[in-house]
């Protein structure tokens, strides 16, 4: 069975996290995340023929990428986005088709695709869509997956990200469309740490940070075996935990363990040694493992 997972971020050249880093640490340029609205696209008909899946290849899609540039003090990046035929070109060098470029800066980059990346055709007329499912060992079971690549630059850094925009169909009735992973409001040392109102840490720490009880918001969904059978699956979101100074144990929490259980997503943030007062940036991204993604920032002034 096909895992659904639709992030691959790939973080290359300067961008890179070197020996002497640790992955929740941002200091430099980073695509933290990327996101499609919807993450996912269901046909009613299941075909391998894109012209019979062609109303729901070319909806239209927003794509939202996370790209952190704390050192760039606000500068002009460019990027470009592209529609790809293989996951592993990681940074989309062959069977590619451009779907956007421009300038953006650090923070959150929305692209609104219309039609949709599913619409997409290679310079010979043949739908890129096509082309991956002639790639596919699986022949489009378990859905389709576009690669879409961001490539950023600003000064001397660039840095390519991937992520997989997913076309299903509804190989049976109680087969529905992902939807996105959407956190509750965190707890920062057992108090709700809610969008827009920084909170004030002093001292040496480490503070608890802790997501919510998920119960409730972690899918159960359905997907098919290779003898076309309905597959019942639940999701466990794995949380990703990011600052722009300090560190969090662990840097990742949750997904579910080999017998079936779901690790809590508690945290802690320990400032650096040394730390001046200063204001504290967090990112923290949900991934469900098919697609869906989301993320929460939050700020902390803190003092030694």
């Amino acid at each position: 069975m096909r895992h659904l997972s639709a992030l691959l971020g790939l973080l290359l050249c300067a961008a890179c996290v070197g020996p002497e880093d640790t992955p929740s640490n941002v200091k430099d340029l980073r695509v933290l995340a990327m996101r499609m609205d919807p993450p996912e696209l269901i046909a009613e008909t299941c075909s391998t023929d894109p012209t019979v899946l062609a109303d729901t290849l070319v909806r239209p899609v927003r794509l939202t990428a996370l790209i952190p540039d704390p050192a760039g003090e606000g500068r002009d990046l460019d990027y470009t986005l592209w529609a790809c035929a293989s996951q592993n070109d990681d940074t989309c060098s062959k069977d590619r088709v451009e779907l956007a470029r421009g300038i953006t800066k650090g923070g959150e980059l929305v692209v609104d695709l219309f039609p949709g990346p599913g619409a997409s055709r290679l310079p010979d007329g043949t739908f890129l869509a096509q082309r991956i499912l002639e790639e596919d060992l699986y022949n489009g079971l378990g859905g389709l997956r576009m690669p879409l690549v961001l490539w950023v630059r600003g000064g001397g850094e660039q840095i390519y990200a991937q992520k997989l925009m997913v076309y299903g169909c509804r190989f049976f009735p109680e087969m529905n469309a992902n939807v996105q992973p959407e956190l509750p409001d965190l707890l920062l040392q057992g108090e709700p740490w809610v969008e827009g109102v920084p909170r004030e840490l002093s001292g040496p720490g480490p503070f608890e940070v802790q997501v919510p009880d998920l119960t409730g918001r972690e899918e159960a969904y359905v997907v098919p075996s290779f003898e076309l059978k309905p597959v019942n699956l639940q999701e466990a979101w794995e949380v990703a935990w990011h600052t722009t100074q300090g560190t969090f144990s662990p840097n990742q929490t949750g997904g579910a363990d080999l017998g079936g259980g779901v690790a809590r997503h508690r945290v802690e943030w320990t400032p650096p040694r040394g730390a001046q007062a200063q204001e504290v940036r967090f990112w923290v991204v949900a991934r469900d493992g098919r697609g869906g993604m989301s993320w929460l920032e939050r700020t902390v002034k803190y003092t030694p």
